[in-house]
Formats: structure tokens, sequence, C-alpha cells
């Protein structure tokens, strides 16, 4: 894991990425600021979280590092030692973590509930919606970090990724006011989506997906396959992070559309 800092003193604001080592954008977007930075007017820390996973061009070496917080110092396991060192290096942290997917290749932001800074910042970002996981983040950063803002940057390994993360980064430290940086209202009327349960997924050799995150499905509607056997809506639903290969055992997620943030 690797750390650095703009500014002096204690810092209570971090920009967090690649938690997953198959998501090179944060990391990039990271070192894109670090290269041309800002002035900030508060201590900011910035860390490339799965430097080994990063390295081999894997997700992870050994357990999800997204599914096992707070982690454990002393555990046999990689990911689990790196969860238990993150979860100290954010303590007390204003956090944005940047990811990418599969799925979608706009941007979205995720946020533990509609706090205070969440209806702040995400209208200041460039994103297309706010997902709400209250509930499902057992083992995950808000677990042990709620005042996270992660965003979602675009397909993984693509050069839009990387500068989708730079300028959230950006977009993030002006939002706060830690930078000169103007910080406009990008949009004025976010979609928020409550995330739900997960879509199974079998294994197959080939999968397919019929629906596009976001957008309405009806109940009994084809939603994807596997092999060609098809998954049908039980009942309506948004599909969020919905995708063929983004996941080993579910397709993405179930969501519903809970209102607009403006």
């Amino acid at each position: 894991m690797r750390v650095e800092q703009l500014g002096e003193g204690e810092p209570s604001i971090a920009v967090v990425g690649s938690i997953h080592g198959d998501e090179p954008c944060g990391r990039d977007g990271i070192e894109a600021v670090l290269a041309d930075p800002p002035e900030v007017s508060q201590p900011v820390k910035f860390i490339v979280v799965n430097e080994r996973a990063l390295a081999a061009g894997e997700r992870y070496l050994e357990l999800d590092l997204n599914r096992v917080f707070p982690g454990d110092p002393d555990s046999d396991v990689y990911e689990m030692r790196l969860a238990a060192e993150l979860t100290e290096e954010l303590r007390g942290c204003t956090v944005l973590s940047l990811h990418s997917t599969q799925s979608y290749d706009g941007m979205f932001a995720l946020v533990d509930e509609l706090s205070d800074l969440a209806r702040d910042v995400c209208p200041k970002l460039s994103v297309d919606a706010v997902v709400r996981t209250k509930g499902n983040n057992e083992g995950r950063l808000f677990s042990v970090a709620p005042t996270t803002i992660e965003v979602e940057c675009g397909y993984q390994g693509s050069p839009e990724a990387a500068e989708n993360a730079e300028q959230v980064i950006r977009e993030f430290l002006a939002a706060l006011g830690v930078t000169e940086e103007p910080a406009p209202v990008r949009n004025d009327s976010l979609p928020v989506f409550q995330l739900g349960g997960p879509i199974p997924k079998d294994a197959a050799e080939k999968y397919e997906v019929f629906v596009r995150n976001f957008e309405p499905v009806a109940a009994g509607d084809p939603v994807a396959a596997a092999d060609g056997e098809t998954v049908y809506a039980d009942e309506a639903f948004h599909p969020v992070l919905l995708s063929a290969e983004g996941y080993e055992d579910v397709f993405g997620y179930m969501g519903s559309h809970v209102g607009t943030l403006e």
C-alpha cells in the first residue's frame, strides 16, 4: 500500500484507489493529480491500495479486499492484513474511493446513506446517479469508513476510466473546499437508487445480459442468461452493477428508485 500526501499536518481527507487490482483507474487518477498537484488549504492523503494485485493484473490475490473489512492484522491472508492496515489509515477521514466496472461506461456514486456530506458533494461530481448501499455493507469499506463516497469511473482498464478518476478527484477536493477550483453543481437532479439483493449467476461458459443498468425492469422480463438458461425478473427492479462477467457468482444487484437528489 502506497500513501502520499499533499499539504502539511494530519489529513482528515483521503483519496483511495485500486482496492481491486483489476481497477487501475484509481492508481492512474491519483498519479495524474500528484503529477500536477493543486494548491490545498488542508492536508489530503492519497492511497494506492492493492499494489500486489495491480502488479499481477488480478482483482485480488487471496480474497476480495472489499468484502473482508475490517480485516485482521495477524491473518495469514494478504488481503485480510491489507484491510486492517487500510482501516487504520482511514480512521477519522472523509474518503473518496475510486473504482471501475464491466457494467457501465459512465460514472455513478455509491454512499452508505444520504448524509449531509453525500447531499452536498455528489451533485458537484460528474456522476449520473447515486446508489445508497445501507444494509448491504458487510465486509465493505463502508463498514469501517461510513463517510466514504465511492465513484465507479467507467469500464475497467479503459483510458476513459483513468481520465474520469482524475476528474472526479479534483471535483471532490473542490466540493470540500480543499482547493480553490470552482465547485459548480454538475447535476441538479440526480436519481437515487437503493441497492438490493444480488442476482445469482450459475457457473457457465457463456453469459449474457439483456437489460441496462438503472433502467426499469418489469416483473417477468428476461434479465440475463447462463449458457442459454434465461433468468427472469421475479419482481420489478432497477439493475445496478449488472454485467455478464463482472462478478464470479452474481450478475449484479437489484435496485429500487427511491428519489432524486436535488
